[in-house]
């Protein structure tokens, strides 16, 4: 039997008068590519951010690896993640960059952030600072923070930004490796190439609410 890692009940967030998610159900198993699909302001970077922790729900429930968002767990563990463009010191490399993240949490050394920095096609040992980088090098870089210290689940918001065709097919093949190795991976894109390649399992989200 399938094991469910995600879980989403009845979601329901709101801002003042504005529905961001409307009643939001949705299950997602180990090991399997899910994508999100909708426009600008159709809900999901909200949901990806409900299922980090970094926003709460209205009402209804988010439960990660059995724990519920928000109240059993703050930040659920062994997530990794891109949400919205990510965020670096410019005038430090990308190696430093990773090497002070993975400082403060303490799970990995100097030789998981290499490898993570070589999967992605960025060089550790390159002095160059970060906000020397092309976007594409920088969500590269994003995606190596995601990935870093190994976690079981990566949540995605538009991975592929920034990236040429020759970094798209290399970050395809890093996610479909990653599948096989048994992640669960959310990723949400405007691509629909990158969707049907990728995703095991697709929805599509509009003002808030599940409509494919």
């Amino acid at each position: 039997m399938s094991e469910v890692i995600i879980e989403v009940k009845n979601a329901v967030k709101k801002y003042k008068e504005t529905v961001a998610l409307d009643d939001v159900s949705l299950s997602f198993e180990r090991g399997k590519i899910y994508g999100l699909i909708g426009r600008n302001g159709s809900g999901k970077t909200v949901l990806l951010r409900c299922i980090c922790g970094l926003t709460r729900v209205t009402s209804g429930e988010v439960t990660v690896n059995g724990k519920i968002v928000g109240k059993q767990v703050d930040f659920p563990d062994n997530i990794g993640m891109i949400i919205e463009t990510p965020g670096f010191l410019p005038n430090y490399s990308g190696y430093k960059n990773l090497d002070m993240l993975a400082c403060y949490r303490k799970k990995i050394g100097k030789k998981e952030i290499r490898e993570a920095m070589q999967h992605v096609g960025l060089d550790p040992d390159s002095r160059k600072w970060v906000g020397e980088y092309s976007l594409g090098m920088r969500q590269r870089l994003g995606i190596a923070q995601a990935i870093m210290e190994d976690p079981d689940i990566l949540i995605l918001d538009e991975p592929m930004n920034g990236l040429d065709n020759s970094g798209v097919e290399e970050m395809r093949a890093l996610l479909l490796g990653l599948k096989e190795g048994g992640k669960t991976i959310v990723l949400a894109s405007h691509n629909r190439e990158d969707i049907a390649v990728l995703c095991d399992e697709v929805t599509e989200l509009d003002h808030g609410r599940i409509v494919g």
